[in-house]
């Protein structure tokens, strides 16, 4: 496989691949999880909590002063990033699990106290299913799930006949079990001329696909800081700024106010109205840094390409393999691969991987009810990022049929 990018250098960034696991070379396949930090991004926590840190926008002295600025540049860059039109409409979050809660409770508010429904699909990580699941009980209103075909890929036979009367369509961008790739541009176009609202849960797909919020002219994209190189406690809302004004707040506290008064508050105004609280400032910078450090050695674009190419020899040597399935055939998947074995149970495979070195995902992935459509008790799952290379694979297909022998296969 032709690498585009230095992967031998960069791979050097990432101290902790260096070490052995139970006395084997570290596998690590774990990235749609949570990916590794390279020593920029630490090296940038640290100076900021040795030499930087102070409270944001709390204060008048220097190094508040000098914080602050930091923190709302790295907000100009996640907008960059995205290329949303303007910087207030990113909303920092803890995560992708708070960015889609907050939407649950704030657009829910705005939008269906008088009727309407709620379209999600059938491939959804819990954290874009439950919180719609609530807000339709708090409303009283219908939850609508989008099927999916046999090869993983959203049916869309009846989509527009699913979508009358919706106001809310809240959508994966990748499947986290699956890798399926939505098409959300087209998604959005369709649920945009039947009047509904779009939410994209960006958490799979951001670190491996070039999002461009303009482009695809939704109202709302949500992805977390750890999957992209990051660290954990960030997160990202993108709010089309008409909305972001008309949504209530769904923390409230310090920071997101104009005046307090016993008899009543004003909010401030967006994105600082959803921002309650001492925000995530380490995050944060850590968070910047990230997307700074991804521009420094090709863009995603280049990572993509490369780690879908990595993804696709894995996948040849597993179909190689007796006794494997692999769950969604999409022809547009991310840098993940989901499979079962004959008669093993997932998480027996994983055990013995583990004693291989090697760290994948098993389970349901929090996508228990897409689990139970695909009538398995769970998958396991390698996702790959841009420090992984065919050793990884060698070793993932060496530790599978280590699996095979201990099973007698």
């Amino acid at each position: 496989m032709t690498e585009q990018i230095d992967i031998a250098a960069i791979r050097k960034e990432f101290t902790i691949l260096n070490q052995s696991i139970r006395g084997k070379r570290l596998c690590y396949l774990d990235n749609a999880a949570t990916t590794q930090k390279p020593q920029f991004v630490i090296q940038k926590i640290n100076n900021c909590l040795t030499n930087e840190y102070a409270a944001v926008a709390r204060g008048v002295h220097y190094l508040s002063q000098n914080i602050s600025a930091e923190y709302e540049a790295v907000r100009g860059q996640v907008a960059k990033f995205i290329n949303a039109k303007n910087p207030r409409e990113i909303v920092f979050t803890s995560g992708t699990t708070a960015g889609l809660n907050l939407l649950a409770y704030s657009l829910s508010e705005l939008l269906l106290k008088r009727d309407g429904a709620i379209l999600i699909t059938a491939m959804e990580h819990h954290a874009n299913l439950i919180p719609w699941q609530m807000a339709a009980r708090r409303y009283g209103r219908e939850l609508r799930v989008l099927p999916i075909s046999a090869n993983g890929e959203l049916d869309l036979t009846n989509f527009e006949k699913i979508l009358d009367g919706v106001k809310i369509f809240a959508c994966t961008h990748a499947s986290n079990l699956l890798g399926t790739i939505n098409n959300i541009k087209e998604l959005n176009h369709i649920a945009k001329s039947k009047g509904a609202v779009t939410v994209f849960d960006g958490a799979q797909a951001i670190a491996h696909n070039c999002v461009d919020v303009r482009e695809i002219d939704c109202d709302f994209y949500v992805f977390s800081g750890h999957k992209i190189y990051a660290p954990t406690g960030v997160g990202v809302l993108y709010g089309r700024g008409e909305l972001l004004e008309q949504m209530p707040p769904f923390l409230t506290g310090g920071a997101m106010i104009s005046t307090v008064r016993f008899e009543n508050t004003e909010f401030a105004e967006y994105p600082q109205k959803f921002e309650a609280g001492t925000p995530p400032v380490i995050e944060v910078i850590g968070l910047g840094a990230a997307l700074e450090w991804i521009e420094k050695r090709g863009g995603i674009e280049k990572f993509a390409a490369y780690e879908n190419a990595l993804r696709a020899e894995f996948e040849a040597e597993l179909n190689k393999l007796d006794g494997i399935k692999i769950h969604g055939n999409s022809a547009n998947k991310t840098a993940l691969t989901s499979w079962t074995m004959k008669n093993i149970h997932p998480h027996d495979v994983g055990t013995i991987l583990d004693d291989c070195g090697i760290a994948v995902r098993v389970g349901h992935h929090c996508a228990e009810p897409l689990t139970k459509l695909l009538q398995v008790p769970a998958t396991i799952r390698a996702s790959f990022a841009i420090y992984n290379n065919s050793e990884d694979i060698k070793q993932l297909i060496e530790g599978i049929k280590t699996v095979q022998r201990f099973f007698d296969y």
